[in-house]
């Protein structure tokens, strides 16, 4: 891989990748530093990478990074006050309607409860534009086990929200 497919592949895979991090991570910041280690990690073994398959393992290694920053944080939270800075420093715009908010809450509470392996598949199904196949390439299953943990997902979503989701 040449600096400049990684450069276009950047260029093309940021917003999209960043919008998937950032179900996984809640804050921008955060979302926007794994897909930069993604990339970074990307570059370090691009003798190894063929550009056919790169799209998924970007992913791969994003989310994966993901879930590693996920568990860290949850760790520390049992030890730390970091809890009550997430919490303070989650201030909206004022014109968000409550309604709006309270709504939003509610997802990103449905999301959150669903198990990682359903989580996975739901936000990249959703946020990533990616197939089944590259979707169960990211995540070492097969495209028909991304269809039907999508299926599952969103059925635990649709409950737990009600139908108008």
């Amino acid at each position: 891989m040449r600096e400049a497919d990684l450069e276009q592949l950047y260029a093309r895979l940021e917003r999209p990748l960043c919008n998937v991090l950032y179900r996984w991570l809640w804050s921008m910041d955060e979302a926007q530093d794994v897909a930069q280690e993604a990339f970074v990690r990307l570059w370090r073994m691009r003798d190894r990478v063929r550009l056919e398959t790169v799209e998924p393992l970007v992913y791969r290694i994003a989310v994966n990074l993901a879930r590693s920053r996920r568990r860290r944080r949850s760790l520390w939270r049992w030890v730390s006050l970091e809890a009550v800075r997430d919490r303070a420093s989650t201030v909206r715009p004022a014109d968000e309607t409550l309604a709006s908010r309270e709504r939003g809450a509610e997802v990103r509470a449905a999301v959150e409860a669903l198990p990682d392996d359903l989580r996975s598949v739901v936000l990249l199904t959703e946020l990533s534009e990616l197939s089944y196949a590259e979707i169960g390439e990211i995540l070492s299953i097969p495209a028909g086990t991304v269809g039907s943990r999508r299926h599952r997902a969103l059925r635990r979503l649709r409950a737990a929200l009600g139908s108008a989701e």
